[in-house]
Protein backbone atom coordinates (compact mmCIF):
# COMPACT_ATOMS: atom_id res chain seq x y z
CA UNK A 1 0.00 0.00 0.00
CA UNK A 2 1.30 3.67 -0.82
CA UNK A 3 2.76 5.23 2.10
CA UNK A 4 1.06 9.09 2.79
CA UNK A 5 1.83 11.19 5.67
CA UNK A 6 0.88 14.70 6.22
CA UNK A 7 2.81 17.55 6.74
CA UNK A 8 2.63 17.88 10.37
CA UNK A 9 4.00 14.42 10.81
CA UNK A 10 6.32 14.42 8.10
CA UNK A 11 7.90 17.28 9.63
CA UNK A 12 8.28 15.85 12.92
CA UNK A 13 8.96 12.60 11.86
CA UNK A 14 12.55 14.54 10.00
CA UNK A 15 12.99 16.66 13.09
CA UNK A 16 13.56 13.82 15.45
CA UNK A 17 16.37 12.36 13.65
CA UNK A 18 18.02 15.66 11.92
CA UNK A 19 20.84 16.19 14.33
CA UNK A 20 22.00 12.99 14.15
CA UNK A 21 21.96 13.04 10.19
CA UNK A 22 23.16 16.08 9.72
CA UNK A 23 26.46 15.37 12.41
CA UNK A 24 28.79 14.71 9.38
CA UNK A 25 27.67 16.98 7.54
CA UNK A 26 28.16 19.92 9.40
CA UNK A 27 31.90 18.59 10.03
CA UNK A 28 32.86 17.61 6.80
CA UNK A 29 32.60 21.57 5.31
CA UNK A 30 33.82 20.81 1.68
CA UNK A 31 32.52 18.38 -1.07
CA UNK A 32 33.11 17.75 -4.56
CA UNK A 33 30.37 18.33 -7.09
CA UNK A 34 30.64 16.32 -10.44
CA UNK A 35 28.66 17.31 -13.62
CA UNK A 36 28.85 14.34 -15.72
CA UNK A 37 26.78 13.07 -18.64
CA UNK A 38 25.98 13.06 -22.72
CA UNK A 39 26.20 17.31 -22.25
CA UNK A 40 30.20 16.48 -22.00
CA UNK A 41 30.18 15.64 -25.38
CA UNK A 42 28.60 18.83 -26.87
CA UNK A 43 31.49 20.82 -24.49
CA UNK A 44 29.15 23.83 -24.61
CA UNK A 45 27.88 22.89 -21.02
CA UNK A 46 25.30 20.90 -19.07
CA UNK A 47 22.10 22.39 -20.58
CA UNK A 48 23.70 21.43 -24.28
CA UNK A 49 20.58 19.68 -25.33
CA UNK A 50 18.37 22.85 -24.89
CA UNK A 51 20.37 25.77 -25.46
CA UNK A 52 21.66 24.92 -29.01
CA UNK A 53 18.22 23.80 -29.64
CA UNK A 54 19.05 19.83 -30.42
CA UNK A 55 16.13 17.70 -30.84
CA UNK A 56 15.55 14.50 -29.19
CA UNK A 57 16.80 12.13 -31.91
CA UNK A 58 19.35 14.61 -32.88
CA UNK A 59 20.91 14.35 -29.36
CA UNK A 60 20.78 10.98 -29.21
CA UNK A 61 23.66 11.03 -31.87
CA UNK A 62 25.77 12.74 -28.87
CA UNK A 63 26.05 8.83 -27.46
CA UNK A 64 28.12 8.55 -29.86
CA UNK A 65 30.51 11.10 -28.67
CA UNK A 66 30.06 9.93 -25.23
CA UNK A 67 33.31 7.51 -24.47
CA UNK A 68 33.92 6.83 -20.48
CA UNK A 69 36.97 5.56 -20.26
CA UNK A 70 38.04 2.97 -17.44
CA UNK A 71 38.64 4.37 -14.28
CA UNK A 72 37.00 7.68 -14.71
CA UNK A 73 35.38 7.31 -11.43
CA UNK A 74 38.75 6.30 -9.46
CA UNK A 75 39.97 9.63 -11.03
CA UNK A 76 37.25 11.75 -10.06
CA UNK A 77 36.95 10.23 -6.17
CA UNK A 78 41.02 10.22 -6.04
CA UNK A 79 40.81 14.19 -6.27
CA UNK A 80 38.11 15.02 -4.39
CA UNK A 81 40.24 13.05 -1.92
CA UNK A 82 43.59 14.78 -2.73
CA UNK A 83 41.90 18.03 -2.20
CA UNK A 84 40.54 18.06 1.27
CA UNK A 85 37.12 17.17 0.50
CA UNK A 86 34.41 15.00 2.63
CA UNK A 87 31.81 13.72 0.58
CA UNK A 88 31.11 13.69 -3.14
CA UNK A 89 27.76 14.33 -5.45
CA UNK A 90 27.82 12.77 -8.79
CA UNK A 91 24.94 13.69 -11.71
CA UNK A 92 22.84 10.45 -11.77
CA UNK A 93 20.39 11.75 -14.61
CA UNK A 94 20.98 15.86 -15.43
CA UNK A 95 17.72 17.38 -17.31
CA UNK A 96 18.41 15.42 -21.03
CA UNK A 97 17.36 12.05 -19.10
CA UNK A 98 20.31 9.86 -19.90
CA UNK A 99 20.90 7.60 -16.78
CA UNK A 100 24.37 6.77 -15.65
CA UNK A 101 23.56 3.54 -13.92
CA UNK A 102 21.67 0.22 -14.91
CA UNK A 103 18.31 1.42 -14.80
CA UNK A 104 15.16 -0.63 -15.33
CA UNK A 105 13.07 2.39 -15.35
CA UNK A 106 15.15 4.53 -17.62
CA UNK A 107 16.15 2.29 -20.92
CA UNK A 108 17.86 5.64 -21.86
CA UNK A 109 21.34 4.86 -19.61
CA UNK A 110 25.09 4.23 -19.79
CA UNK A 111 24.28 0.57 -18.93
CA UNK A 112 22.29 -0.26 -22.20
CA UNK A 113 24.60 2.25 -24.24
CA UNK A 114 28.17 1.00 -23.05
CA UNK A 115 27.93 -1.89 -20.35
CA UNK A 116 28.95 0.48 -17.70
CA UNK A 117 27.08 1.37 -14.63
CA UNK A 118 28.87 4.59 -13.59
CA UNK A 119 26.86 5.02 -10.60
CA UNK A 120 28.17 1.88 -9.20
CA UNK A 121 31.88 2.46 -10.22
CA UNK A 122 31.38 6.15 -8.76
CA UNK A 123 30.12 5.06 -5.16
CA UNK A 124 32.70 1.86 -5.18
CA UNK A 125 35.57 4.84 -5.73
CA UNK A 126 34.06 7.24 -3.30
CA UNK A 127 34.09 3.65 -0.50
CA UNK A 128 37.76 3.24 -1.82
CA UNK A 129 38.32 6.99 -0.62
CA UNK A 130 36.05 6.95 2.38
CA UNK A 131 33.96 9.75 1.06
CA UNK A 132 30.64 10.41 1.61
CA UNK A 133 28.36 9.44 -1.12
CA UNK A 134 25.75 11.94 -3.08
CA UNK A 135 23.42 11.12 -5.68
CA UNK A 136 22.43 13.98 -7.92
CA UNK A 137 18.94 13.54 -9.33
CA UNK A 138 16.89 15.99 -11.60
CA UNK A 139 13.14 16.58 -11.33
CA UNK A 140 12.85 17.32 -15.11
CA UNK A 141 13.79 14.81 -18.39
CA UNK A 142 13.74 16.28 -21.62
CA UNK A 143 13.25 13.13 -23.26
CA UNK A 144 9.93 11.96 -21.06
CA UNK A 145 6.85 12.97 -22.81
CA UNK A 146 4.87 13.99 -19.44
CA UNK A 147 7.61 16.17 -18.08
CA UNK A 148 5.81 19.51 -19.51
CA UNK A 149 2.11 18.16 -19.81
CA UNK A 150 2.19 17.38 -16.14
CA UNK A 151 1.83 20.77 -15.32
CA UNK A 152 -1.66 20.56 -16.36
CA UNK A 153 -2.93 17.14 -17.18
CA UNK A 154 -3.26 15.48 -13.99
CA UNK A 155 -2.95 11.80 -15.57
CA UNK A 156 0.56 13.11 -17.28
CA UNK A 157 1.42 14.00 -13.97
CA UNK A 158 0.48 10.95 -12.00
CA UNK A 159 2.64 9.20 -14.73
CA UNK A 160 5.97 11.13 -14.12
CA UNK A 161 5.89 11.31 -10.46
CA UNK A 162 6.03 7.19 -10.47
CA UNK A 163 8.29 7.87 -12.99
CA UNK A 164 10.14 10.36 -11.21
CA UNK A 165 10.20 7.72 -7.56
CA UNK A 166 10.55 4.78 -9.23
CA UNK A 167 14.44 5.86 -10.59
CA UNK A 168 15.16 6.92 -7.12
CA UNK A 169 14.15 3.90 -5.46
CA UNK A 170 16.04 2.12 -7.72
CA UNK A 171 19.27 4.77 -6.98
CA UNK A 172 18.54 4.12 -2.86
CA UNK A 173 18.17 0.82 -3.34
CA UNK A 174 20.74 -1.04 -5.48
CA UNK A 175 24.21 0.94 -4.26
CA UNK A 176 24.18 -0.11 -0.49
CA UNK A 177 24.32 3.41 1.99
CA UNK A 178 24.06 6.78 0.33
CA UNK A 179 24.35 9.61 2.31
CA UNK A 180 22.80 12.32 0.22
CA UNK A 181 19.57 12.65 -2.40
CA UNK A 182 20.54 15.74 -4.37
CA UNK A 183 17.26 16.98 -6.05
CA UNK A 184 17.79 19.76 -8.71
CA UNK A 185 15.36 21.68 -11.44
CA UNK A 186 11.89 21.55 -9.43
CA UNK A 187 9.87 22.76 -12.57
CA UNK A 188 7.16 23.03 -14.08
CA UNK A 189 5.52 21.89 -10.95
CA UNK A 190 5.61 25.26 -8.45
CA UNK A 191 4.68 23.32 -5.09
CA UNK A 192 5.19 20.84 -3.19
CA UNK A 193 1.67 19.38 -3.18
CA UNK A 194 1.86 19.46 -7.00
CA UNK A 195 5.32 17.54 -6.62
CA UNK A 196 4.09 15.66 -4.00
CA UNK A 197 7.24 15.52 -2.47
CA UNK A 198 6.36 15.11 1.08
CA UNK A 199 5.22 11.63 0.21
CA UNK A 200 7.61 10.44 -2.39
CA UNK A 201 10.38 12.14 0.02
CA UNK A 202 9.20 10.00 3.57
CA UNK A 203 9.04 6.51 1.17
CA UNK A 204 12.71 7.16 -0.33
CA UNK A 205 13.88 7.72 3.84
CA UNK A 206 12.51 4.31 4.21
CA UNK A 207 14.87 3.22 2.11
CA UNK A 208 17.68 5.17 3.69
CA UNK A 209 17.13 6.36 7.24
CA UNK A 210 19.91 8.35 7.15
CA UNK A 211 20.01 9.81 3.82
CA UNK A 212 19.84 14.12 3.59
CA UNK A 213 17.61 15.61 1.30
CA UNK A 214 17.93 19.06 0.07
CA UNK A 215 15.87 21.37 -0.54
CA UNK A 216 15.23 21.49 -4.18
CA UNK A 217 11.75 19.27 -4.40
CA UNK A 218 9.86 22.37 -3.52
CA UNK A 219 10.35 22.25 0.15
CA UNK A 220 13.26 23.20 3.06
CA UNK A 221 13.74 19.10 3.99
CA UNK A 222 17.51 19.09 5.44
CA UNK A 223 19.53 21.61 4.10
CA UNK A 224 19.47 24.73 1.35
CA UNK A 225 21.66 24.91 -1.69
CA UNK A 226 22.25 28.29 -2.57
CA UNK A 227 23.51 28.47 -5.89
CA UNK A 228 26.98 30.25 -7.21
CA UNK A 229 27.24 32.38 -4.22
CA UNK A 230 27.58 32.28 -0.89
CA UNK A 231 24.86 32.97 1.09
CA UNK A 232 24.40 32.27 4.33
CA UNK A 233 21.14 30.73 5.45
CA UNK A 234 20.06 32.00 8.86
CA UNK A 235 19.40 29.30 11.16
CA UNK A 236 19.66 26.55 8.73
CA UNK A 237 22.06 24.13 7.32
CA UNK A 238 23.10 25.01 4.06
CA UNK A 239 25.69 24.22 1.03
CA UNK A 240 26.97 26.96 -1.43
CA UNK A 241 27.21 25.14 -4.85
CA UNK A 242 29.74 26.75 -6.80
CA UNK A 243 30.96 25.95 -10.61
CA UNK A 244 34.83 25.97 -11.22
CA UNK A 245 34.78 29.14 -13.49
CA UNK A 246 31.41 31.05 -12.93
CA UNK A 247 29.86 30.10 -16.39
CA UNK A 248 29.03 26.56 -16.70
CA UNK A 249 28.60 23.52 -14.10
CA UNK A 250 29.37 20.79 -17.49
CA UNK A 251 32.56 20.76 -19.51
CA UNK A 252 33.68 23.68 -21.97
CA UNK A 253 37.02 24.11 -24.11
CA UNK A 254 39.34 24.02 -21.31
CA UNK A 255 41.90 26.50 -23.25
CA UNK A 256 39.12 29.18 -23.42
CA UNK A 257 37.73 28.81 -19.86
CA UNK A 258 41.13 28.72 -18.10
CA UNK A 259 41.01 32.14 -17.37
CA UNK A 260 38.20 32.73 -15.48
CA UNK A 261 38.84 29.33 -13.30
CA UNK A 262 39.23 29.17 -9.56
CA UNK A 263 42.60 29.80 -8.20
CA UNK A 264 43.64 27.65 -5.00
CA UNK A 265 43.71 30.88 -2.99
CA UNK A 266 39.93 31.67 -4.65
CA UNK A 267 38.40 28.51 -3.73
CA UNK A 268 40.47 28.50 0.09
CA UNK A 269 38.56 31.81 0.41
CA UNK A 270 35.18 30.37 -0.82
CA UNK A 271 35.69 27.28 1.71
CA UNK A 272 36.64 30.03 4.67
CA UNK A 273 34.08 31.95 4.30
CA UNK A 274 31.37 29.25 4.11
CA UNK A 275 33.03 27.52 6.95
CA UNK A 276 32.82 30.97 9.00
CA UNK A 277 29.45 31.25 8.46
CA UNK A 278 28.17 27.43 9.19
CA UNK A 279 27.92 26.50 5.26
CA UNK A 280 29.55 24.13 3.19
CA UNK A 281 31.67 24.23 -0.27
CA UNK A 282 30.69 22.36 -2.41
CA UNK A 283 32.65 22.92 -5.41
CA UNK A 284 32.19 21.17 -8.96
CA UNK A 285 34.37 19.98 -11.58
CA UNK A 286 32.89 19.13 -15.25
CA UNK A 287 34.67 15.66 -16.91
CA UNK A 288 35.40 15.68 -20.05
CA UNK A 289 33.44 13.48 -22.63
CA UNK A 290 35.49 10.28 -21.38
CA UNK A 291 35.67 11.29 -17.93
CA UNK A 292 39.04 12.92 -17.81
CA UNK A 293 38.98 15.93 -15.03
CA UNK A 294 39.89 19.20 -17.19
CA UNK A 295 43.45 20.19 -16.36
CA UNK A 296 42.54 23.66 -15.18
CA UNK A 297 41.27 21.77 -11.85
CA UNK A 298 43.71 19.28 -10.95
CA UNK A 299 46.66 21.86 -9.63
CA UNK A 300 44.53 24.03 -7.46
CA UNK A 301 42.17 21.39 -6.17
CA UNK A 302 45.71 19.64 -5.21
CA UNK A 303 46.92 23.19 -4.02
CA UNK A 304 43.89 23.61 -1.73
CA UNK A 305 44.42 19.89 -0.57
CA UNK A 306 47.92 20.63 1.09
CA UNK A 307 46.79 23.86 2.57
CA UNK A 308 43.66 21.84 4.04
CA UNK A 309 45.75 19.21 5.15
CA UNK A 310 48.14 22.01 7.17
CA UNK A 311 45.20 24.18 8.06
CA UNK A 312 42.05 22.13 8.45
CA UNK A 313 41.00 23.46 12.11
CA UNK A 314 40.54 26.92 9.57
CA UNK A 315 37.27 24.74 8.07
CA UNK A 316 36.45 21.57 9.02
CA UNK A 317 34.05 21.44 12.17
CA UNK A 318 34.29 24.73 12.48
CA UNK A 319 31.07 26.70 13.93
CA UNK A 320 29.72 29.85 12.73
CA UNK A 321 32.09 32.74 14.28
CA UNK A 322 30.84 36.28 11.81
Amino acid sequence: MEQRITPEEYKAFTKESKDRRMEWFRNARFGMFIHYGLFAAAETGEWAQLWDGYTIKEYEEMTKKFCPKEGCAEEWCKLAKEAGAKYAVLTTRHHEGFSLWNSKVNPFNSYNYYGRDIVQEFVDACRKYDLRIGLYSSLMDWRHPDAWKCMNDEEARARFLQYIEDMNVELLSNYGKIDILWYDMPWPQMSTKNWDSINRNYRLRQLQPDILINNRSRMAEDFFTPEESVSPEKDADWEACMTFNGFSWGYVDEEQIVPYSYSANQIIRMLRKCAGAGGNLLLNIGPKADGTVPAEALEPLKRVGGWLAENGEAAYGLKKDF
